[in-house]
């Protein structure tokens, strides 16, 4: 039976005690999540916290991403005070998208600041999300320098800290959390396949064999094209050595090397060389 993933040490309930005492000196919450897994990858504790504060959702990775489950995602989003956005960390085109919403949701404030003579007043905005959903990258791209640490693995943020932008934009970086119970085996699994649980918790080739079958089933000719044809028929478990055979993992004798095969799959998943994917759509 397949052990349960999870992950949530102690700097995460930290981080979540943080988020709910500094939240009333931000106007703004940003929440960050992964385009190709929009509901996993957001943090029901998280939502709890934030409760009425304004926010925007941003589908963050949504080159990586299904485009037309993206614009869904988008729209299913919206409303209550939520706001949503699709976009790229790193692309202009998408945070000038980003800036321009963020004034919008805001000019109510922003005109009261003004005819008290406050022009020019700065938007706080507090940036949240799950590990590895790209907040750093987010928070670097605004403030057009390095001015938040990133990483190719979670956990990077461990303290609150102020950046500004030199525009309008004042912006709180938390640290990236998690939740004591991930939620049910699809979503542990997506979870961490996309690289916002630590590898070392989690059993990789366990993770790399759910994710491969799950694909398989939602984009066979991705599949196809990336780790070969196979027969409909085959058994799941052969498949996924006959994928690692044709990568090229093999050990003497000719055996397959599937913690070898399992990690070329998941650094493939996670720098998008598969395709555009999204593992979850809207009901």
């Amino acid at each position: 039976m397949a052990q349960d993933i999870n992950w949530f040490p102690g700097h995460m309930r930290k981080a979540l005690n943080d988020t709910k005492e500094k939240l009333s000196l931000v106007d703004l919450v940003y929440e960050t999540c992964d385009a190709r897994i929009p509901f996993s990858s957001r943090n029901p504790e998280l939502s709890k916290i934030i409760g009425e504060k304004k926010r925007i959702v941003i589908l963050n990775k949504a080159d990586l991403a299904d485009p037309s489950d993206t614009e869904r995602w988008v729209g299913s989003l919206k409303g209550n005070g939520t706001y949503a956005l699709s976009l790229e960390a790193t692309d202009r085109k998408s945070i000038n998208k980003l800036t321009d919403l963020t004034m919008s949701v805001m000019k109510e404030t922003l005109d009261k600041a003004a005819a008290k003579g406050r022009t020019g007043r700065p938007v706080r905005v507090m940036v949240v999300g799950v590990p590895n959903t790209g907040k750093s990258t987010l928070i670097n791209t605004l403030a057009g320098k390095k001015a938040a640490v990133t990483g190719d693995k979670p956990g990077v943020t461990r303290a609150p800290k102020w950046i500004p932008t030199g525009g309008r934009l004042e912006l709180m970086d938390m640290p990236g959390v998690l939740w004591p119970k991930l939620g049910d085996r699809k979503s542990q699994v997506i979870l961490a396949a996309t690289g916002a649980v630590k590898a070392e918790v989690t059993d990789v080739i366990e993770v790399a064999y759910d994710a491969v079958n799950m694909l398989w089933d939602m984009y066979p000719d991705l599949m196809s094209a990336r780790y070969g044809e196979c027969d409909s028929d085959i058994d799941p478990y052969e498949r996924f050595l006959q994928m690692g055979k044709k990568k090229g993992c093999l050990m003497s004798g000719g055996r397959i090397d599937e913690d070898r095969f399992a990690r070329l799959f998941l650094d493939d998943l996670r720098s998008g060389r598969i395709g555009r994917i999204t593992f979850e759509k809207v009901k």
